[in-house]
């Protein structure tokens, strides 16, 4: 039987940016790994996942909840990094 686990292991992304985009588009954790692993194999669907974690860490400041924003910061830091094709104007897409 495949598990939770082994989905979000298929994907090209962490547990922590999969924990972004659940959080952004108000999804199971499971079906957000999905929609992620789909949207990074797509035209500008990195640079997509890129401006949900930045709106997420936009809402966390909003919110006052600057901890938050700061993992969030973390995880958009490691993103960027792994995938520099999800950077605006970038050549690497």
């Amino acid at each position: 039987m495949i598990t939770a686990d082994d989905i979000e292991d298929m994907t090209c992304l962490t547990r922590e940016e999969i924990a972004a985009v659940a959080e952004h588009e108000h999804l199971p954790e499971v079906s957000a790994a999905l929609l992620g692993d789909y949207k990074m194999q797509i035209a500008n669907g990195p640079q997509e996942v890129q401006r949900m974690i930045c709106e997420d860490i936009r809402e966390a400041l909003h919110k006052g909840d600057k901890a938050h924003a700061k993992e969030l910061y973390a995880v958009l830091h490691h993103f960027i990094a792994q995938h520099p094709e999800a950077v605006r104007g970038s050549d690497a897409g």
